[in-house]
C-alpha cells in the first residue's frame, strides 16, 4: 500500500473540512386563523430553522424546536423533540409540556403539570421529529392558560393562547432559504390588538 504525497493529503484535508458547510439552511413557517382560549379571532404562527445536509454526509439534519405565537398575546411557546436540549420530560415525539402555574388541562380543568402535553405536532410524513417535518403537519393542543392576562392597568399584559380542540389543527408550512426575501414569517398585526 503505498503512502499519499503530502500534497494529496493536505488537498485531502482541505476538502474535507471544507465540506464542513456541506449543509443548506431554510426557514418553516405556518400562519393560520384560530381563536384562542377567550373566543378571540388571533392569527397563530409556527415557525423554526433547520439545515439541512446531503444524503452522503455524515451528519443528520438538525433545527431548532419550533415556535408557537398567537397574536396579541406575549406567551410563546417552544415545542421541542428528543434531539433537542431540555424537550420535556411530558413524553416522545414534538411536545411542549405544562407548567402547573400557567396551564390547566382543557378537558378537565386541572394544573397542567411538566407530565401534561399540551402542544403535540405530528408531522405529515409521520416522523417524530421537527425535521421529519415536509409540507403540513397537526397540531393537538389540550391546554387551556391558567390565566388569560397577568398584571393590572397599563401594565396588564395579555399571555392567552391558541384555543384547545378535539380536532388537531391542520397547518400547511412554508419553507425557504434563510436570508430570502420569503424565507421570514408574515408580521402579525397589532393593531387589532390595540383597538381592543
Amino acid at each position: 500500500m503505498t503512502m499519499l504525497p503530502p500534497l494529496i493529503k493536505s488537498i485531502t484535508l482541505v476538502l474535507l473540512a471544507t465540506l464542513g458547510g456541506c449543509a443548506s439552511y431554510y426557514s418553516h413557517y405556518g400562519a393560520f386563523p384560530a381563536e384562542n382560549s377567550a373566543g378571540e379571532a388571533r392569527q397563530v404562527m409556527l415557525s423554526w430553522q433547520t439545515a439541512e445536509y446531503p444524503g452522503w454526509w455524515i451528519q443528520d439534519n438538525q433545527s431548532t424546536p419550533i415556535t408557537l405565537e398567537t397574536q396579541c398575546s406575549s406567551r410563546s411557546w417552544r415545542i421541542a423533540d428528543d434531539t433537542h436540549q431540555a424537550p420535556g420530560s411530558c413524553g416522545e415525539g414534538i411536545r411542549a409540556c405544562g407548567e402547573p402555574s400557567r396551564d390547566r388541562v382543557a378537558a378537565t380543568g386541572a394544573p397542567a403539570g411538566p407530565d401534561t402535553v399540551c402542544l403535540a405536532i405530528r408531522p405529515d410524513s409521520g416522523g417524530r421529529a421537527v425535521t421529519d417535518i415536509e409540507q403540513s403537519l397537526e397540531l393537538a393542543v389540550s391546554c387551556r392558560p391558567a390565566r388569560t392576562t397577568r398584571g393590572t392597568g397599563d401594565d396588564e399584559e395579555n399571555i392567552d393562547y391558541l384555543r384547545a380542540s378535539t380536532v388537531p389543527y391542520k397547518v400547511y408550512i412554508r419553507k425557504a432559504p434563510r436570508g430570502a426575501l420569503n424565507g421570514r414569517p408574515p408580521a402579525m398585526d397589532d393593531s387589532v390588538c390595540d383597538a381592543e
